[in-house]
Order: C-alpha cells, then structure tokens, then sequence
C-alpha cells in the first residue's frame, strides 16, 4: 500500500490575541516586571530644555515660588521710587478728547473721593498728598493742544483721557490718541464726564459701551470707561493710581529726565556783574537713570545745553504738623551734589577743523583725472568715441606661433584655417563677443539672460546687409514725438505708473544734462565708485560723526549711565550754562515743561536714518526734501528727508524715491544729531503756511497734522542713496535681434557717450547699442532674443544724492531762524 501523501498545513489567520491592559492601569509590581530592570535614557545628541524636562512635584513648587519671588522683586523695585516720606509722586496727564472737557473739574471730582486737597505749583501743575494710601500724586492740567498732550504723556506716569457723554471725539482729539499711542505711553485710564445729563436714565450704559468701543479701537487694553459723577467710581481710579506699578516707557527710562517744577532766571544785572555763563536753574525730581553733570541736558524745546552744577532742594510737600519742625533743617546752605568733571560733554555738532586736513593732503596726491570720453560704468570710464577701451582683435595665426613671431604677421592671415586658431571667437560683423556673467540689472531683476548661439565660419549672419538710413525731417520727427510723449499727466501719477523715467528736450544735451550720472552693472552687488563724489560733498560733510559698530557702541553708551551720577527719586535744582534769555518768553505756560539728560555724542551730527510709514488716510505722497516736522524722543526737528529703499545691500546702495506715497514704507536720511537705539518717531505737516514763515503766537499753537509714524534705525555715513533716471526709446525697426531706436537721445555724440551702458526692456530682455544711425540720435541695438513691437526699450542712470541738515524746530519756528 502507498504511503499516503503528506497533508497540508497553515497556521489560521482568523486567530485573534485578547486586547491586553492598558499601562496606566498596570500595578508597580507588573511595571518593574515588565521593564526587567532598565532604565529610560535620553537619546544621545538631543538635548533637552528646562521646559522639556520632566520635573518633580517639589521642582515645580520650587519654581513657581522663584518666579513669584522675581516679580515681587521686580514690583518692589519699581515702586521704591514712590514709598517714604519723601518718595517721588506719581505723575498723573489730565487730557481731554472733546472740546467741553474741563480738567480742573475732574481732578477736583478724583481728590473729593479720598478727602485730599492739592498744592498748586503753576497753573498747569497740581500736588496731592493722598493719605489713606501714603502716596503723592502730581496733576499735570492739559488742554486740548496736540503739542501740550505729548510733552505730558511723555513724562507721565499715568495718562487719564476725559470722554464726554454728550459731544463726540472730532478728529483733533482723534489725532491725539494716535499720536499719544504712537510715541509710547504707560498706563491708561479712561474718564467720562457728564453722564448725569443723558435722559432717561437707561441710555446711560449704552452711551458708556459705545464710549468703550470707541476708546478700544485706539487702546485695546482698555477694561472699562469710569464716571467722574461716582464717588465710589473716583475712588476707586485714584486707588488704581496710587498703587499700581507704572509699566513706563522703554526708550524714557534708558536716559535720566525729570518733570520742572519751578524755573528761576537770574537777573540781567547779576548776569553782566557774576560770570555770563549763568543760567537758570530748574527744580525738580530726577527720574528714570541717574542724572549726570557730565552729560548734556536738554530742556523742552529750548536746545542741549551744559550743567554747571547739581544741588539738592527741599521737600516740595510736607504734611501740616511737620512744617514748624523741619523749617530748621531747611534754612541751611544747598548741598552739591555733583560738579561736571573734564570729562564732560562740549556742544560741538562737528568735528573739528583739524580732521579735514589729511584728507586735503590725500586728495592733493592724487593722480590728475583724465577728460573723460564717456560714461561711468561702475568704476570704469568707457571711451566709446575711438573704442579704446575694448581689447585689440585678434589675429588669426598658425598654432605654435610665438609672440616674437605673431609682431611679423600684419593683419590677419586668410587661409583655410585648418591649422590655425583664435582665442576669442569672433561673430560675422567682426566684433569681438564679450560675454559678462548674468547679473541683476538695476531694479529689473527679471531680466532674461538670452544664450547666444556660438558663431562659425558658416552660420549665417543675424543682421541684415548695411542700407541707407536717411533722418526725417524736423517737421514730422516733432510731430511723433509729441504723439510718442502725450501720455503723461503728473508728477506724482507718474511716479507710482513710470517711476524714474524723465523726458529729454530734443536741443538739451544729455552728455551735459546727465553729466554726473553713471551706470551700473546691478544696482544690488556693483560697487559704487566714491571718488567721483568728493566735488559735490557738502562741506562739513567729512566732520560728521561716524559710528563703525553701532550695536556695540550703543550698548556701551546706555551701560555707561547705569554708574554714578545722582539716583533717581531726589529732588535736585540742575544749574544750567550759556542760556539766552531771550527763551524766557518762550516756553507757552500751558505746556508742562520737561527736561531729558542726553547720553553721550547724541549732541553730535551725523547722517541718521529714520524708518517712515506715510498714514493710508494721507490725502497725497509727500514729495522728497519736503519740510517736515519729526520727533523723535524728547527732541523736535524740522527735516528734509531724502526718501530711500529699505533693507540691506551688498553695496549699501539705496535707490532714491521722488515720492513716498500712502501706506507705503521707506527709509528717511538726514543729518541730525544722532540717538542711540530704537526710538519712536512722530513725523507732522504744519496745517498752516510754510513752516519758516510761522510767527511765535502760531509757535505757541502749531497746527500739526500727523502723516505717519517709525523708528531711529543705526546712523550710516557709507550708505550711498542713488538717484535713478531711465531714458526710455521706441523700437523703430525690428529685424529679429537688431533693433533700430529712437527718441532715446537726439543727437549722435550723446550716443557715443553713453554706448557702454545696457539696454533692458520692461519684458526682460537685455542688448547693447551697436552703431549709430544718421544725426538725430537713433542707434542699432542688439538683444539677446527678438523683443516684442509694444515693448520699450530704456536704459538706467545714477548719480549720488547727499542728504541736507536739520534745524531745530524751537529756533526755526519759536526764533525765527533757521
């Protein structure tokens, strides 16, 4: 019998395991038994952070008490300013949004709600000792002024905005809160005024959410609109004032400053019998850093001035029991706390005189220039008219000639060429092909770069046989000219549809019209010849103040007021030098008067860059080297800006806008006095006449309009700002590559001239000229590929554009003088 064969088996694929039990409901025991003694490790390589890290229950308490402990560190630090009998008060701007605002009346409602009465130092100035929370604040009294309102909220601790409930915000008190906001304020409280009135009763909380709505589309982190007409209400906001810690303002509380209190003139008798560099003395409390003799003292808009001296003063406010017992102790001589070393800061804007005699004695040694034959490009000065400046053809010789022997051949050897070379291809016309390596052109960065096709003995040519050209009469060339240029409107339109294109008159020169003009290879990586410059350099130009490492002088300037000079919260009376009398009557008694210690050389000039944003609600673009009015920090020019490019280059070349328009950025330069580190920027247009023509009764009460908003960015004496043209032609003539152009220039020498430059088109082609057609200025070009009929070709220029000074805007406007 045969075995019987061997059957088949499979494992079933139905067979199911039981669902095993999750870990986390796994016992300790079953845990160690399963991880059979091994212990978790981090990868190699991965590093893991604090936040990563899986902490302990103590860790974690451990951390959470740290952190409270640093922030209560930090709130006690903060605050010590204000704690004691004779802590600084805490400086409180009262400004009204709506013309029935009265200020008076609203912190006569805030000082009946805790039973305090104030101590008036002017009329814009009001003291208040608040006992139930041992604190003292100061009312500064703002009217509804744009300039008062920043110079309070500058200062100020705390800023309290009066809404009214019957009258709406009209578009100056709109203006304030942009401009508040915009320049950097601390703490914001929001105040309503007769709310009372509203009838029937019930409208009363739908007058206070749109009153909120409103005030939250400005400063979102308003919580609530507050009634004057409360007394609960009032006690409350002077509770928040007295012990909340004021956020303060990043760029204010990296310098010293103080709120003036009182100002005392000498005499002009004591003035002509003592020393003339007396000046007057201000009274107030130091804040922020400590204040330094050293360093220079800017009062409002009065100007920088020296400090001769730094004394202590008495106590502004004592309570009632204390005056008979502490009037001993305030009759002694004032102390002085700290005298101007020889370190101290002098007010040279420039550098001096010495400075410019090495670079005479440079530019003495100096090779003589040769009479240029053409246009700059680059570095390089290009000959067109006799061609000198392209490399000798070369000859065609047998292979293995030497040198020696190549100077016995004249001209070239025609022959079959089997056995000789060229070392430079040459194409049909006999021009030698030059090719370049692509590169950006000058704001068309879409440029095409076409690959020729490398020419033999017998490829046919791509321009057709030479044929006469013959100009048009003068008649008909006018005539489609006009009709060629009748397209154009305005400045400004044309700026933002054709930027950079100017129109050439037929009888001007170009040669001599664009004489300090130059092209470039790329706007972005072409290295911009400066030597060319030095005859149109303003003259105090090389005396300005340049920083090489800006980031790490800054950082050492502000770490140079964190040591000595007098702390922050006493009381002191600053001895001024060299003041005019002639600024008593200036200063309008309506607006608080403030005082900043500037760091060290932000007294000198030098070529500042400033970040502008032109308002999307500006009617208009402001046209370049306008007048307009900046502020930046404490301080108040009148500039005109050359708008630029921002961003950064290889180069540090910046093309110049003519226009800025709305809700466009760009980057303003001047010269100014520098400012270290980031610092907001307020930028206004005087509503009224020219801003020079201003009396002091209109200085008194500018009507400025706020057009936009930046920042101080790092001053850059090597930054080059280009001004670009493009001269635009019109393609007369297209045989595949060749072009024929006109209206690009007018006469044939300006051809020559400016022959080395490269043609573009707005498709992104790219050409050269070739020759020269006839006398009215039409050329061949030649592209790297066919251009289209509608197209237009141009050809960019540029020439450097230095920026002008500023002038104060207290002298320019307050004075008179510029």
């Amino acid at each position: 019998m045969a075995p019987l064969p061997d059957a088949h088996h499979h494992h079933s694929t139905t067979k199911k395991s039981q669902k095993s039990f999750k870990s986390r409901h796994s016992t300790k025991s079953a845990l160690k038994e399963s991880s059979k003694g091994k212990v978790n490790r981090e990868e190699k390589g991965h590093r893991r952070s604090t936040h990563q890290q899986l902490m302990s229950k103590l860790d974690r308490r451990n951390q959470v008490r740290q952190k409270q402990n640093n922030k209560h560190h930090e709130n006690l630090k903060a605050t010590s300013i204000f704690a004691g009998r004779d802590g600084a008060p805490r400086i409180v701007a009262v400004i009204p949004l709506t013309g029935d605002g009265d200020v008076v009346a609203a912190v006569r409602s805030l000082n009946a709600s805790v039973d305090s009465e104030g101590v008036a130092f002017s009329s814009e100035l009001l003291q208040v000792n608040v006992d139930r929370f041992k604190q003292k604040l100061e009312y500064i009294l703002v009217r509804k002024e744009l300039v008062a309102a920043l110079d309070a909220c500058r200062i100020a601790d705390f800023v309290v905005l009066i809404l009214s409930a019957q009258e709406e915000v009209d578009e100056s008190g709109e203006l304030m809160i942009k401009a508040i906001e915009s320049q950097g304020v601390s703490n914001v409280l929001t105040v309503v005024q007769g709310l009372e009135a509203i009838e029937p009763p019930k409208r009363r909380p739908q007058v206070v959410a749109s009153l909120k709505s409103f005030i939250t589309h400005y400063l979102p982190t308003q919580e609530k609109i507050h009634s004057l007409n409360s007394r609960q209400e009032c006690s409350n906001i002077v509770r928040s004032l007295c012990t909340t810690t004021p956020k303060g303002i990043k760029w204010r509380e990296d310098r010293s400053w103080m709120l003036v209190e009182d100002v005392s003139w000498p005499n002009e008798m004591d003035t002509l019998l003592s020393d003339s560099a007396n000046g007057p003395v201000l009274t107030g409390i130091v804040r922020g850093r400590a204040l330094k003799a050293d360093r220079l003292f800017h009062v409002g808009d009065w100007g920088d001035f020296q400090i001769g001296k730094i004394t202590t003063a008495k106590p502004s406010f004592r309570n009632k029991g204390q005056d008979s017992a502490m009037a001993i102790d305030l009759e002694p001589e004032e102390d002085i706390l700290e005298r101007p070393t020889d370190d101290q800061d002098d007010l040279a804007e420039l550098a001096p005189d010495e400075a410019l005699i090495t670079d005479a004695d440079q530019a003495s040694d100096m090779e003589v220039i040769p009479k240029k034959k053409g246009v700059l490009l680059d570095d390089h000065h290009y000959f067109s008219d006799d061609e000198t400046h392209l490399p000798e053809a070369p000859k065609r010789l047998p292979k293995g000639t030497s040198s020696y022997q190549a100077a016995w051949y004249i001209g070239d050897i025609s022959d079959s060429g089997s056995d000789y070379d060229s070392d430079v291809d040459v194409d049909d016309d006999g021009d030698v092909s030059m090719n370049p390596p692509a590169l950006p052109q000058d704001g068309t960065e879409g440029l095409e770069q076409g690959h020729r096709r490398e020419p033999t003995e017998t490829a046919p040519s791509d321009y057709p046989q030479s044929e006469m050209f013959l100009d048009p009469s003068p008649e008909d060339e006018a005539e489609q000219l006009a009709a060629y240029r009748s397209r154009r409107h305005n400045d400004a339109e044309d700026d933002l549809e054709f930027p950079d294109e100017i129109e050439l008159h037929p009888n001007v020169l170009a040669r001599e019209r664009l004489a300090r003009y130059r092209g470039l290879k790329s706007l972005r990586t072409s290295q911009w010849e400066t030597d060319e410059d030095r005859a149109h350099e303003p003259s105090d130009w090389q005396r300005l103040l340049k920083v090489a490492d800006y980031k790490r002088a800054s950082g050492q300037v502000v770490r140079e007021a964190l040591v000595g000079g007098v702390q922050p919260g006493k009381r002191v009376k600053v001895h001024l030098r060299n003041v005019p009398l002639s600024l008593r009557n200036i200063h309008p008694p309506s607006q608080p008067l403030t005082a900043f210690s500037l760091h060290r050389h932000e007294h000198k000039r030098a070529v500042v860059n400033y970040s502008i944003t032109l308002s999307s609600d500006y009617p208009s673009p402001i046209k370049s080297k306008e007048d307009i009015i900046m502020q930046c920090g404490p301080r108040r020019f009148i500039i005109n800006p050359l708008f630029s490019q921002t961003g950064n280059t290889p180069n540090n070349v910046h093309k110049f806008d003519r226009f800025l328009h709305p809700g466009r950025t760009a980057m303003a330069t001047f010269i100014a006095p520098l400012t270290w580190g980031p610092v907001p920027t307020l930028f206004f247009q005087a509503t009224s006449a020219n801003v020079d023509k201003m009396t002091t009764d209109t200085a008194q009460n500018p009507q400025l309009e706020l057009i936009g908003t930046g920042t101080s960015q790092a001053p850059d004496h090597s930054r080059v700002i280009a001004k670009r043209v493009i001269l635009t032609g019109h393609p007369y003539k297209i045989h595949k590559k060749l072009v024929t152009v006109r209206y690009m220039f007018f006469n044939t020498e300006d051809v020559a001239w400016f022959k080395a430059l490269q043609l573009w088109t707005r498709r992104g082609r790219s050409g050269y000229i070739k020759e020269s057609l006839g006398t009215h200025g039409y050329f061949k070009a030649t592209f790297d590929s066919k251009i289209n009929p509608q197209d237009a070709v141009g050809v960019s220029l540029y020439k450097r554009v230095f920026p002008r000074p500023a002038r104060d805007w207290n002298m320019a406007v307050g004075l008179g003088s510029s």
